[in-house]
């Protein structure tokens, strides 16, 4: 391909990380607003928050991008840019699959622990902050890291709006240089390498934050030195032990 070509495949990488970000932060908001909701006390709020999450996961992603750019403007009378278009559609629609993995981890946490904050007289709001989230989230990662993926593709669809990112940009170099197979690889590869690129650093999200509560030791330098202090110890208390019997 020539420098010009190449240009337009870049400039498309760039589009869809923008895209990638933006929607990754609504539908992260999303996500923690609507599971948290659906775990409240009052039933307006749940409802309202599972009336939100059943349209999302109920449309599709395509008809949704088409409602925003397409319709919004007939009914409200102004037209967002392709870019927040999209960033709206699939940040609300992939943040309604994230709440219900938000719901299901705050539900796996331990009654005990909600007790106990109970018990302390916490405010509910204290028990959320204090108890359920930091043991919540870091059971969110997995699931979460898969949704993120799934969004990265999901950024494609942006393409159907004349969106000038990775799909668009390279179906144009496709059209200019007729080699369909070869451009399609090429686009293959940069998709699989930005959802790897994702799940490594999802990976490392998910090991800090649960060496952070206790449930995974930290990697590194970190983990090899409570395992020396404690092998010394064990050592210390052998040959105390034995000097002790010698006695």
């Amino acid at each position: 391909m020539t420098s010009g070509l190449w240009k337009l495949v870049l400039e498309g990488i760039w589009v869809t990380v923008q895209l990638l970000f933006f929607s990754a932060l609504l539908a992260g908001a999303m996500s923690f607003l609507a599971g948290i909701a659906r775990t409240s006390r009052r039933w307006t709020v749940r409802f309202l928050a599972g009336f939100y999450t059943e349209v999302f996961r109920g449309t599709s992603a395509l008809i949704m991008i088409f409602w925003v750019y397409f319709v919004l403007p007939l009914a409200f009378g102004w037209q967002l840019v392709p870019l927040w278009a999209g960033t709206l559609a699939l940040g609300l629609t992939y943040g309604a699959y994230g709440s219900e993995i938000v719901r299901g981890a705050l539900n796996a946490v331990d009654p005990a622990q909600r007790e106990g904050g109970i018990a302390l007289s916490f405010t509910p709001w204290q028990r959320m902050r204090l108890i359920l989230l930091p043991q919540a989230v870091p059971e969110m990662i997995p699931p979460f890291s898969n949704l993120l993926v799934e969004l990265l593709k999901g950024t494609a669809l942006v393409s159907v709006m004349g969106m000038g990112d990775l799909t668009f940009s390279a179906n144009l170099v496709r059209l200019a240089l007729q080699q369909s197979p070869e451009v399609y690889t090429y686009v293959l590869l940069i998709y699989f390498v930005i959802a790897f690129l994702l799940t490594r650093l999802m990976r490392g999200l998910e090991r800090r934050l649960k060496a952070g509560i206790g449930k995974e030791p930290a990697r590194g330098k970190a983990a090899r030195e409570p395992e020396r202090a404690e092998t010394t110890g064990v050592g210390a208390g052998a040959g105390a032990a034995a000097g002790g019997g010698a006695s």
